[in-house]
């Protein structure tokens, strides 16, 4: 494909993720109208983030798997009918039940859009021109995520829009990528009499929610150390175990476990799954921060996290261009290392003192780093696998990101929610008060306004230490990513889609099918 023809294809792919990621990100800041005004309770303002996550990171093994299976396309364009269909029903919700559902519809959606985009992406450019291409798609995800809080604040601020419209806001760019991706997205059609293993699929599933919803609850709705956690634990162990099995036993497994016998793909899905811990965590505690420690109203946190968004933008574009030229891809993977690691282990020292100068340098550290290791860790392993399995490899990449994501998040959130509270205890026995206020940093966010001056004094305290704490946890993570990188062997980039790829692994240049290999028929492609 011409440069021209790529850039054009991106157009639809690039709009298709930037839903996906809106969708995760623009009710950050407006969860609190939205349970206030269905009338819902603490745990429902949990699970209408939690819903969504959940259901993407389970199922993308799955798209990735349909993926080297059927028409890309085609799969693109039904997960962005699923996101279409959940977020209308979102906005139209009149209880939490059905916003909770609509959230599973949404997460399903944004599941194929996070796998197939990468996917495609990989199909139709070489991994030697990649990297400039992949410097677009990490733009894109540096706008979407910074872009969500700061959309959803400005709706829920506007009288005449409101909260609805942060589920609306993403329908016309669903309906637009599905249109540019039907007029210039030219893949070729793949025919295969295959049986896709099901009861593997709904193991993994099943096990992966079972997990997430143990690290999502737990600590909140009960003890870490209780009845419930050994249930979900075992089960989802128990669950996983035997998806294990079904896998190694079946002729077309969702997860080919023979591609963990490569070590690329191994040592960049672990650095994933870390990475997802880190870019997750940082995005969705420096806003509470903003907020509750700095006394930043919800359209102005959004606007200081630029400097994180501008970080990861200027990265993983220079470092695309770089690799592109050059074919030198791993000593951008260590230094986004040492600067993940570096950004992370800076905003361990914040608090609620700490000028937004300092704030921004720290900040920028941290998105050069993930900036720098995100799309390049797929990049190392798209580049040393099959091109049959490019989409089991993709996703395995974004499905431990997600879930590094998840994990962090639900776990970070309950080290801050006991880290608030024994600050704000502490505090308050220290200046003679009683502990009573202590609630204020339990199971859900104060409203700030309502607090008395030396109340609020305590709780902003209470908010930049923990929150601290919460980066130094995390980064120990880091660490290890800048352990775990340089082991990662650098092969020269192929200078060959994966189109072209799956055409010599099938027997020939023409396409034509050679053994146990699929048939692929070329699209004519059209200028």
């Amino acid at each position: 494909m011409s440069r021209r023809q790529i850039l054009q294809a991106m157009s639809g792919l690039m709009a298709g993720m930037f839903v996906a990621i809106l969708a995760g990100t623009v009710v950050a800041n407006a969860l609190p109208r939205i349970i206030a005004d269905l009338g819902a309770s603490q745990s429902s303002y949990t699970w209408v983030v939690t819903a969504e996550l959940l259901a993407m990171t389970a199922t993308v093994p799955l798209w990735g798997k349909l993926a080297d299976l059927y028409n890309q396309k085609l799969l693109l364009q039904l997960s962005l009918g699923m996101f279409v269909v959940g977020s209308l029903l979102a906005g139209f919700s009149h209880d939490v039940g059905l916003l909770i559902f609509s959230r599973v519809a949404q997460g399903i959606g944004a599941g194929g859009l996070t796998a197939l985009a990468q996917v495609v992406m990989a199909a139709i450019i070489p991994p030697r021109r990649l990297g400039r291409y992949a410097g677009i798609f990490g733009a894109v995800f540096a706008v979407g995520t910074v872009a969500g809080p700061l959309i959803g604040g400005v709706l829920v601020d506007t009288s005449w829009l409101g909260w609805r419209w942060c589920f609306f806001i993403g329908v016309p760019f669903a309906l637009l990528a599905i249109l540019l991706l039907q007029r210039t997205l030219k893949l070729p059609t793949v025919r295969r009499e295959v049986k896709i293993d099901w009861l593997g699929a709904f193991l993994l599933v099943a096990g992966v929610c079972t997990l997430l919803i143990w690290v999502s609850l737990a600590g909140v709705e009960f003890d870490w150390a209780s009845w419930q956690t050994a249930a979900l634990t075992i089960g989802g162990v128990v669950l996983l175990a035997a998806a294990v099995f079904v896998e190694s036993r079946v002729a077309e497994p969702v997860i080919p476990l023979g591609i963990f016998r490569n070590r690329t793909v191994t040592l960049t899905t672990l650095a994933s799954l870390l990475v997802g811990l880190a870019m997750f965590g940082g995005t969705v505690f420096l806003s509470q921060y903003f907020q509750i420690s700095l006394g930043k109203s919800a359209t102005t946190a959004g606007l200081m996290s630029l400097p994180m968004i501008l970080g990861l933008l200027v990265s993983s574009t220079v470092a695309g261009q770089l690799i592109s030229a050059t074919g030198r891809w791993k000593i951008y993977l260590i230094i986004g290392a040492v600067f993940m690691t570096g950004g992370l282990g800076l905003l361990s020292t914040i608090g609620s003192d700490t000028s937004f100068a300092l704030l921004s340098v720290y900040m920028a550290a941290l998105g050069i780093g993930v900036g720098m290791l995100m799309q390049n860790l797929v990049l190392a392993a798209q580049n040393d696998v099959p091109a049959a399995e490019l989409g089991a490899a993709t996703s395995v990449l974004s499905f431990f990101r997600s879930m590094g994501g998840t994990i962090g998040t639900s776990v970070l959130g309950a080290i801050l929610a006991n880290r608030v509270t024994a600050e704000i205890t502490r505090s308050m026995e220290a200046s003679g008060a009683p502990a009573g206020g202590q609630a204020a940093g339990h199971g859900g966010v104060p409203d700030m306004t309502t607090l008395p001056a030396p109340m609020r004094a305590i709780v902003e305290h209470a908010y930049g230490v923990a929150t601290a704490d919460l980066f130094l946890v995390a980064t120990p993570f880091a660490l290890l990513v800048l352990l775990i990188v340089p082991f990662i062997k650098e092969k020269p980039l192929k200078t060959t889609s994966g189109m072209e790829r799956l055409a010599e692994e099938s027997g020939g240049p023409d396409g034509s099918p050679g053994e146990a290999a699929p048939a692929v028929v070329k699209e004519p492609s059209t200028d």
